[in-house]
């Protein structure tokens, strides 16, 4: 199994100062790292965007072969020829005490109006957002719903939140998919990851 040859402690901090202070922190940090062939780098400045961790979650419905997913605005979606309204799956940061699987059902709720128990959360992956310029990790789940029992318009009003629930069946979810018509990341990686395991899904979730 790879496993990285350099580590944290090959980091050399200069001098970290925050530029920034609004929804998301700004950093300006100095900084060098070993280099492969041995050595130092020379100081390198660069932008560091402090973000919360974040989960999301992929609401599958095993026995009638569905997806929850949800559409709203994104702001950094605007200039997208395909709009900035986004198909995505159900997701928050983490900015309270609470367990990522506890904001998990949390969000589900919020955003979707869905009923998800903590323990049916399946892990689908942990990774790094936009390293080159950020922190911000986000945990994808997967959990069974009833997509019949999750319509209407969602969010939290003080939040400006304005979210409308999207049920599709899973096969034109992997259409989309191939057309290249899902522009998100973690969705894209979601979905990828339903279609490897759909059918152990069906055989632990079915209802009937």
């Amino acid at each position: 199994m790879y496993k990285p040859v350099l580590n944290q402690s090959d980091v050399r901090i200069a001098d970290r100062k925050t530029v920034y202070q609004g929804f998301y922190q700004v950093q300006k940090v100095k900084l060098q790292h070993r280099l492969f062939q041995g050595g130092w780098s020379k100081v390198l400045d660069r932008e560091l965007v402090l973000r919360l961790p974040a989960v999301a979650v992929l609401m599958y419905d095993a026995t009638t072969d569905q997806v929850v997913l949800i559409e709203q605005f994104r702001v950094g979606a605007m200039t997208h020829e395909e709009g900035p309204w986004q198909l995505e799956m159900v997701a928050g940061m983490i900015d309270t005490l609470e367990t990522p699987e506890q904001v998990a059902v949390r969000e589900c709720k919020e955003e979707s109006g869905a009923i998800i128990d903590q323990n049916d959360l399946e892990l689908v992956c942990k990774y790094l957002v936009s390293s080159g310029g950020s922190n911000e990790t986000l945990a994808i789940y997967c959990a069974p719903v009833d997509a019949s029992q999750v319509i209407g318009v969602h969010g939290l009003a003080t939040e400006g939140e304005d979210i409308q629930v999207c049920v599709l069946e899973r096969q034109a979810l992997g259409q989309m998919l191939e057309q290249g018509k899902l522009t998100n990341a973690a969705t894209i990686i979601a979905a990828q990851w339903l279609q490897q395991h759909y059918l152990r899904l069906q055989k632990q979730w079915s209802r009937v």
